[in-house]
């Protein structure tokens, strides 16, 4: 039985739900238990850090643009004992999915292969060796993650953005390093270069700076900071009415095309940005071009991409009309996309561009108390995905579909990068397990696919749990 100092310790980080606590109390010391049969008895130390789930605002970050994500109370737990010299000794409570791995923390640690678990890890560590100037210890550490407690991979969850945070927490504790929060966020930001993701700052911004009951809106437009690398990043919490729960459904859809076409829709929004530019000169990304920003309304700014933007465009076109420069130049070549691409750019942007707008209705929304707008721009946000951005599928489709036809359902959208993950529906406390299990059981009927899913809540951002 879980003593009650654990269980105690639990309920400040989820909450008194029995269920929640008692469940974690069992994976807690489940996890010392493990590090204790590998690494031998002795006192240790538990660090978390949540997954998220974008409520709203889609391929906006890197458009400069506007995301409102959510800290799942689905985390990865790492139980860790600091060593005397600088050997990492890695395990996992699952060993067949992710062995065990062994590396010594320095300044430049070498990567295993490509895709293997212990590179978030590695990263991390290298991350904070860096910021540290100095030598530091290693430590024997068990990692935690499996349903229903822990971030489910490969879903759009960031459960490998949590891994990298939770490592990064932990090191840095461990040798007594300080890091501030939005330091700590950066870091582990720029750490997942080391696994050749380049991504935003918004998975590590909301696994740290999470609040229970506050999704986060951040504004991915960098401000000058007290370094030139240290960029300064707007945000403020957004309430979350009492009595709604969020309810997400994986796919199950394999995401094999989304790197290439995310490219294109990057390519796309920069293109865009290139021919808006023959108008406003000033503007560098998408999201420059709002109502606010240009002095009209919505209806207008839509006009003006009807006019200024193709519906569809090709390199060589863009060449004859000296469009092109060094900038797109190398960005095709970096992107190896193919010379005949046709670029969509006007539904593109439009997407980009609504988006935006649609992130700042959510919160003044939710700030009001307002679901059924809310639940109203989640639909609009899928359709906006769906036909402008082209970055859904069929099978998510029919899940946001299936989740709007229940009763108790506000609204439901793709969360994620697209072509495949997870749909997120926004739902009435009462209802989210009759929902559950209708929209799993009929999309399984319906697709042959397992469609899983689970009800879930906000969470505090990352740390460390003192028992």
């Amino acid at each position: 039985m879980v003593g009650d100092w654990l269980e105690a310790a639990l309920a400040a980080v989820y909450g008194e739900q029995g269920v929640w606590t008692g469940g974690q109390g069992r994976r807690y010391a489940a996890a010392l238990d493990a590090l204790s049969a590998w690494a031998g008895p002795g006192p240790a130390r538990f660090f978390r850090a949540p997954g998220r789930v974008n409520l709203i605002g889609e391929h906006t970050d890197y458009n400069h643009g506007y995301v409102m994500p959510m800290a799942l109370d689905k985390d990865i737990l790492l139980v860790a004992r600091p060593r005397s010299d600088a050997v990492v000794n890695l395990w996992n409570v699952e060993p067949e999915r992710f062995p065990a791995r062994t590396f010594v923390i320095s300044a430049e640690i070498p990567p295993s292969p490509l895709g293997d678990w212990a590179n978030y890890v590695k990263a991390a560590a290298q991350a904070v060796r860096r910021a540290a100037g100095r030598e530091l210890r290693g430590a024997d550490i068990v990692a935690s993650g499996p349903a229903p407690w822990g971030v489910p991979p490969a879903a759009g969850l960031s459960s490998s953005s949590a891994l990298t945070v939770v490592a990064a927490l932990a090191f840095a504790a461990l040798n007594d390093l300080a890091l501030p929060k939005l330091a700590l966020a950066r870091l582990c930001s720029e750490a997942e270069w080391y696994v050749g993701t380049r991504g935003g700052i918004m998975d590590q911004f909301i696994s740290i700076l999470a609040e229970r009951d506050r999704a986060l809106l951040l504004d991915c437009r960098p401000q000058p900071g007290e370094r030139p690398d240290a960029p300064r990043y707007e945000m403020r919490p957004v309430p979350l009415p009492a009595g709604y729960r969020f309810v997400i459904f994986n796919s199950a859809v394999p995401r094999e095309k989304t790197k290439s076409q995310f490219n294109v829709r990057v390519a796309e929004c920069r293109i865009g940005v290139a021919l808006l530019r023959r108008r406003s000169p000033g503007i560098t990304h998408l999201r420059d071009i709002s109502a606010e920003a240009l002095g009209l309304s919505q209806a207008a700014v839509l006009a003006l991409l009807d006019d200024l933007l193709p519906e569809a465009t090709t390199r060589q076109a863009l060449a004859v009309q000296r469009v092109l420069d060094d900038a797109l130049n190398a960005m095709f070549a970096d992107f190896r996309l193919e010379e005949d691409q046709v670029y969509r750019v006007r539904r593109r942007c439009r997407h980009v561009i609504t988006e935006n707008a649609r992130v700042l209705a959510s919160e003044a929304a939710l700030a009001a108390g307002d679901v059924q707008r809310f639940g109203a721009l989640m639909n609009a946000a899928h359709e906006s995905m769906s036909r402008d951005y082209e970055a859904s599928c069929p099978e998510v489709d029919l899940l946001a579909d299936l989740c709007r036809a229940c009763e108790g359902v506000l609204g439901a959208r793709v969360t994620g990068a697209g072509w495949g993950g997870c749909v997120v529906a926004f739902v009435a406390a009462d209802a989210a397990a009759d929902v559950l299990a209708q929209v799993t059981a009929r999309y399984r009927a319906a697709t042959g696919l397992p469609g899983e899913g689970f009800v879930c809540a906000s969470a505090p951002g990352a740390g460390e749990v003192t028992v």
